[in-house]
């Protein structure tokens, strides 16, 4: 569905893609993750046509990047993009006249996208005077008003509380279920977990790592991560490197890499004379493979 090869961008002598090399296949959700900076909307302004490229290729569809290709693709921003004083069925057919449809497509696909973001009760609604979930479910049925190939989501659920980003999770899988292909970025390290196939992280432009949660577990040399507290950090951490187990922080947990997984008492027994106040198994998540890819790769 999308193939990008070797795609270069810089701004003067700053560099904010370097040779991005990344493949999306049908119907998959790809999560692109990155700090601020790391070239997540660079990318995303070059699949839309609205930035060019300094080198490197992009085929959407089958089509080499064209101003035609902009077609083949529904972009929801961070920011919503609605006209506050006009309804949810205005808004979709204002879009829709801005793709083309005739009055007779414009009718259809305005009931389909309502009914496909359950706002088909809201369609004579003002958009400002909806919850901030339903505005951003508003601006994907926008997205999908022109029946696109590639579905782009730039942070779809920053700043909703979490019953809206539930929301806005199953209607992600909804899509998907239907064929739909999704890009997605987000800050958000549970939601990327939750809802993608594949995942790539960005550091200054360059894919550091790729592939499914799975595969980016090899990335951590641990099968279990132990959290622990304790008055003695110093005694805790010399006894694990003694033991073999890596120490990191996240945030102010200590934490140490366990190379197998082992029974809780087991554990205890292997940090005997160490006042340990509380200790907490944890899988390896995509938060400790983030951390590490971006902090020690």
């Amino acid at each position: 569905m999308l193939k990008i090869e070797n795609l270069c961008k810089s701004y003067g002598q700053r560099v904010v893609l370097q040779r991005l090399t990344l493949t999306i296949s049908p119907g998959e959700v790809y999560g692109l993750l990155g700090a601020n900076g790391a070239g997540k909307t660079t990318t995303i302004n070059i699949l839309c046509h609205l930035l060019r490229s300094d080198s490197g290729t992009v085929t959407i569809h089958n089509q080499p990047l064209s101003e035609e290709t902009k077609s083949l693709i529904g972009l929801v921003s961070q920011e919503n993009l609605l006209y506050g004083s006009l309804t949810c069925a205005e808004n979709l057919d204002f879009f829709a006249r801005l793709h083309g449809l005739s009055r007779l497509q414009r009718r259809e696909r305005v009931q389909v996208c309502l009914d496909a973001v359950g706002l088909s009760d809201r369609a004579r609604s003002p958009a400002e005077s909806l919850s901030g979930g339903m505005q951003r479910r508003l601006s994907i049925a926008i997205a999908l008003v022109h029946h696109p190939k590639l579905l782009i989501l730039d942070e779809p659920t920053t700043g909703l509380d979490l019953e809206a980003r539930i929301e806005i999770w199953r209607l992600i899988r909804q899509l998907q279920s239907q064929g739909m292909t999704i890009l997605l970025t987000t800050h958000l390290l549970d939601e990327a977990e939750r809802l993608c196939d594949r995942l790539g992280i960005l550091k200054e432009g360059c894919l550091l790592v790729e592939g499914s949660l799975n595969q980016l577990r090899q990335c951590i040399q641990a099968q279990e991560i132990v959290i622990v507290q304790t008055s003695d950090e110093a005694g805790a951490i010399a006894r694990a490197k003694s033991l073999g187990f890596l120490d990191r922080r996240y945030g102010d947990d200590l934490a140490f890499w366990l190379p197998e997984a082992l029974e809780l008492k087991e554990i205890i027994s292997k940090f005997d004379g160490i006042a340990l106040e509380s200790i907490a198994r944890q899988p390896v998540r995509l938060e400790h493979i983030y951390n590490e890819v971006l902090n020690f790769k």
